[in-house]
């Protein structure tokens, strides 16, 4: 029988939802994982939700973009001025009505990862759905990377916005260059942002 959970229960489960990537035990666990921040595990739900609403098979690298667009101040920031956005969110919000209906039934995969069908150590799988997508998995172990090169534990929306274009075939790449924002300027704008201005000095 599961164990009831009291009040410090609920406070363990949210800070295992917060940190956890590789620490549940029915998941796959592997070197490169690493653990969300709170606002990484807020993406990952919204992009799960996503993917059982629009009654996808997975969650896909494009489920995690919209979902980090709509919740990460910093990754609209990176990603551009309003209009871009406007633009780019337009197409994301017509995947099940338009483009992206030539989606449903495949599996996002570049053909160069295996297949990831129980991604338990990223928050669950979507009801219904066979997990998460080759890519996505990867941009999530990905993310976790970045932020141990940094030397943080968690990963951060831009992390995550970063591994999204590392594969030119995944399907957030393609709806970012329909909306015009070039993948891999969109990768240098993350991974070497501007200089901050140096103050100036008083005399």
């Amino acid at each position: 029988m599961p164990r009831p959970v009291g009040a410090d229960g609920v406070e363990d489960v949210q800070h295992r939802t917060a940190r956890r990537a590789g620490q549940d035990q029915d998941g796959p666990r592997t070197d490169d994982d690493a653990g969300l921040s709170a606002e990484l595990a807020a993406v990952v739900a919204g992009a799960r939700r996503r993917a059982v609403r629009d009654g996808d098979r997975q969650i896909d690298t494009a489920h995690l973009l919209h979902s980090l667009l709509e919740s990460d101040p910093e990754t609209r920031a990176v990603v551009g001025a309003a209009p871009q956005l406007a633009r780019l969110l337009g197409y994301l919000v017509q995947r099940s009505i338009g483009y992206g209906l030539r989606w449903q039934g495949s599996v996002e995969d570049s053909g160069a990862i295996a297949v990831v069908a129980d991604p338990a150590r990223y928050g669950g799988e979507p009801k219904e759905a066979g997990g998460w997508s080759p890519l996505a998995a990867a941009a999530m172990r990905d993310a976790g990377r970045r932020a141990r090169q940094r030397g943080e534990s968690l990963a951060r929306g831009t992390d995550l916005l970063a591994a999204l274009v590392v594969d030119p075939q995944s399907r957030a790449v393609e709806v970012l260059e329909r909306a015009g924002v070039p993948a891999h300027e969109l990768r240098a704008r993350v991974e070497n942002p501007p200089a901050l201005p140096m103050p100036p000095v008083a005399p």
